[in-house]
């Protein structure tokens, strides 16, 4: 509270000079460090004379509480300091949070992008296709498989240049038959056909599997309605194509509803042993696929027994294009097309090879020199399966495989 401090004129002269001193430095030490509050301060409230001629000065003191002030404030300090630092001991793991936050909104900016990209591309195809009716579209569709197709039997076709060992799949039946897969097989449908003998036989086995053709008896068996001719059937698209026997009929069978669908003469062929193989056996006519479908490899008077290719459609049978060749059909052991060309081989028994070909594309020959093994010394029946890529024989009551080794040459004007 507000204090007087009282000045008597007739103080020694000592003590008096002093005095004037302490009022003259507390003044200034008010001025230099005067705070700005006014209540945590010294303040001088008044000063006057009294009658006396003393001075008299009004001085106000500092609020009493003022003292203690600084240690509540250093404790309120701390306390605030405290509850700072444990916010941010909250706030820190937030940190990773927010930066993956800011790499998710970039992305989605870019992926908003894309969409907006292909939004235009596809809008372009809109349009686009909107310039072709259905029936143009479908056109084109069909042309694009067409060459698709085309490319891909470039690509799976070659030169035949070796042939592998013989892996032996089974041991059964006589010394002569056929045994054969559906190279137009759907995808899953591994069945093996086996045909016992080359004349006088209708029954066709059919085995759910090869598996189970190596390692079982288990079969289910078709009769057909005409006994067939040498060892020449195939398998293709669901049907077996064989030749009557004693005649040069071919016939088309359904082995799903058991019917035949088609049958025609190929004509001028012989038949009933006129132009066989080396080996005999009825075996004429010899029905044959590959990459492009259907074939038919025989001999005819007109050609002086030498042999004829035609290729034939597989649905109507009907004969497309036909090739004459200057070889002896009597004189070939077996014989196989690939691609196109035909393979014949010079014998049957004993060691065997590769030695002429026919290329139908160019309509030229060659003589050529591919030996391969002949295990059991009797090979009555070799069939390229172009599935597979591998040839299927019966050698003397034993089904074999030979896998081949093509050699490809494309031109890029075929593409």
């Amino acid at each position: 509270m507000p204090g007087r401090w009282r000045w008597q004129p007739d103080m020694h002269p000592a003590r008096k000079l002093l005095s004037l001193l302490f009022l003259i430095l507390m003044g200034t030490e008010l001025t230099q460090v005067l705070p700005t509050n006014p209540e945590e301060s010294w303040q001088v409230y008044s000063s006057a004379q009294d009658s006396e001629g003393r001075c008299i000065c009004t001085v106000v003191a500092p609020q009493q509480t003022m003292c203690s002030r600084d240690a509540r404030t250093k404790q309120l300090r701390q306390l605030l300091e405290k509850a700072i630092k444990a916010k941010m001991d909250e706030l820190r793991p937030l940190i990773p949070v927010l930066e993956e936050y800011k790499a998710d909104a970039k992305l989605v900016l870019q992926f908003k992008e894309e969409v907006q990209n292909l939004t235009s591309v596809l809008n372009e195809l809109q349009e686009e296709i909107g310039a072709y009716d259905y029936d143009e579209l479908q056109s084109r569709v069909s042309n694009l498989e067409e060459r698709l197709r085309a490319c891909m039997q470039k690509l799976a076709c070659g030169k035949l240049t070796g042939i592998s060992d013989p892996v032996t799949v089974k041991t059964s039946g006589s010394r002569f038959g056929s045994w054969m897969t559906d190279p137009l097989a759907p995808e899953g449908d591994n069945r093996v056909w086996y045909m016992d003998g080359y004349h006088n036989n209708r029954f066709v086995r059919e085995y759910k599997s090869m598996v189970d053709f190596m390692n079982t008896d288990n079969f289910t068996s078709h009769r057909l309605p005409h006994p067939w001719s040498g060892t020449g059937q195939v398998v293709y698209n669901g049907s077996i194509y064989f030749n009557k026997f004693q005649s040069h009929i071919i016939i088309r069978f359904d082995l799903k509803t058991e019917t035949i669908l088609k049958t025609r003469s190929l004509d001028y062929a012989g038949y009933n042993n006129m132009y066989h193989y080396a080996w005999g056996g009825h075996s004429d006519i010899d029905l044959m696929v590959d990459e492009s479908g259907l074939w038919a490899v025989y001999a005819t008077n007109q050609n002086a027994g030498n042999i004829v290719v035609s290729r034939l459609d597989p649905v109507s049978l009907q004969t497309l294009q036909t090739w004459n060749t200057s070889y002896p059909k009597r004189s070939a052991g077996e014989a196989f097309i690939i691609c196109g060309t035909l393979y014949v081989t010079n014998g049957y028994s004993g060691g065997t090879k590769v030695h002429y070909a026919y290329q139908t594309n160019a309509s030229t020959y060659e003589y050529i020199d591919i030996p391969f093994q002949n295990k059991y010394s009797h090979i009555s029946m070799l069939d390229y399966n172009p599935k597979d890529r591998a040839l299927y024989a019966w050698n003397n009551g034993h089904q074999i495989l030979y896998n081949v080794t093509l050699f490809h040459v494309i031109r890029s004007d075929e593409l």
